[in-house]
């Protein structure tokens, strides 16, 4: 496993261009399974996770061609389902948390899918009782081999129905959604996630020649077709690398420009750090922070400590939560950070305490960060990053801090930063890669 060494306490500045967003491209990348003709794909970004996807879909059958950086295109008009069977495939799927999303245009072309208890960060129970409870309702059946570890989904043809989702999963929702473009008759999901990737994956759809209702909304209506077609499809920025971005600029005290992040997409993402004290101006679709020599965080109307909690579109996304916490490090003010969704993604301010950091873990799901207003700085420190998110706050933190950290297991951040290394150093950070 790599390790990243950096040396910390240097202002960034320049302009970076956010990356195609890692969630997306897992969820249009498998729907390319869904038609027998040519998908072509702009703005994939080069992370382990896509990179690991594509090549799982290489070796079921799909040909794949990347014309240039960025652009791939995906034909699944001979796919071998035998492949399924293979230790090969077992051992590249359970590393691979969206592999999960190749169960709904599996088994709804192919009426056969099997894919092992997947892998991804270790952030705490992350269930799939919403994607397949979803697909059985669709008429497909499942079983679970304890031995194999795996789920064997089979189907004699898709039916449409109502469905009220137990939550808004997003993974959940795309898997249903794009199991239901195939299925015979009406299918209605209701409580679906609405995230702006959902909405990406519906208007590729449409594009395929999908009968969706309901963009942008928590109650989708589909009226099944018998078959889709080719098209052409551009990933949105990736808004997690949005804010980090921003959140990076405010830790080091840098002036940054970040590059068509398509903010209407961005939601309340930007609004969430000006809680934070921190200036975020938006010129045109370019998003600027100035350097800031301190911020502080805004308290509620009746003086309150601040709570900032995840929760489904539009509210805020919990790949967040992360640099929001390490942010407040260096804040003038309190925070209290809610995290709902995972009950082990805050175990990292572990870490951050090591290097200074006055935080209370109050509970697997909460903690209250006691911003140090720059009195101090976070002291350089040893650390091994657990999952993807952690890992670019861990980064972050280590930019900010007097003296030179490491971070192993950085294999956790390449899986969803492009290049994360290169692209900072050109702003003027010195992280070395080993």
């Amino acid at each position: 496993m790599g390790s990243f060494i950096i040396e910390g306490g240097h202002s960034l500045s320049g302009e970076i261009l956010p990356q195609g967003a890692k969630n997306e491209a897992l969820q249009v990348i498998c729907a390319t399974l869904l038609t027998a003709e040519k998908v072509t794909i702009h703005n994939i970004p080069d992370i382990l996770d896509v990179n690991n996807l594509i090549v799982l879909l290489g070796e079921m059958g799909v040909k794949t061609d990347r014309p240039r950086p960025g652009t791939y295109t995906f034909q699944a008009d001979d796919i071998d389902l035998d492949y399924l069977q293979t230790e090969e495939f077992f051992k590249r799927s359970a590393s691979l948390r969206g592999s999960v999303m190749l169960v709904g245009p599996l088994v709804a072309r192919f009426g056969y899918a099997l894919i092992p208890k997947p892998g991804g960060d270790k952030i705490g129970r992350r269930r799939l009782d919403t994607h397949f409870t979803g697909i059985q309702k669709l008429g497909a059946d499942f079983c679970y081999d304890a031995n194999r570890q795996a789920y064997e989904v089979k189907s004699g043809g898709l039916r449409g129905t109502y469905m009220l989702l137990d939550e808004a999963s997003v993974t959940g929702t795309a898997n249903i959604l794009m199991a239901s473009v195939l299925a015979e008759g009406k299918t209605t999901i209701y409580n679906a996630a609405c995230e702006p990737y959902l909405q990406q994956l519906t208007r590729m759809l449409l594009a395929m020649g999908a009968r969706v209702d309901g963009l942008a909304s928590n109650l989708l209506t589909i009226e099944g077709v018998g078959e889709l077609k080719g098209c052409e499809h551009t990933i949105l920025p990736d808004m997690i690398e949005v804010g980090s971005f921003i959140g990076m600029a405010a830790m080091t005290a840098s002036e940054l420009r970040i590059r068509q992040v398509s903010y209407h997409d961005l939601g309340i993402i930007p609004d969430a750090f000006r809680k934070f004290g921190i200036t975020v101006n938006q010129e045109g679709d370019d998003l600027v922070v100035p350097a800031q020599a301190s911020y502080t965080i805004d308290t509620f109307i009746d003086g309150s400590i601040l709570t900032v909690a995840d929760a489904p579109w539009p509210g805020l996304t919990p790949d967040l939560l992360s640099v929001f916490l390490v942010v407040a490090t260096q804040a003038v003010g309190s925070v209290l950070i809610h995290q709902k969704m995972f009950e082990s993604r805050l175990f990292f301010v572990d870490k951050l305490i090591d290097m200074g950091a006055q935080i209370i873990l109050c509970d697997p799901h909460r903690a209250t960060v006691i911003g140090s207003a720059r009195r101090y700085s976070l002291r350089a420190a040893n650390m091994v990053s657990p999952d993807i998110r952690a890992g670019i706050a861990l980064l972050i933190a280590a930019l900010s801090a007097q003296g030179t950290s490491c971070i192993h297991n950085i294999d956790q951040i390449d899986r969803g930063y492009q290049s994360i290394d290169q692209r900072l150093n050109a702003l003027g950070a010195r992280i070395t890669r080993i």
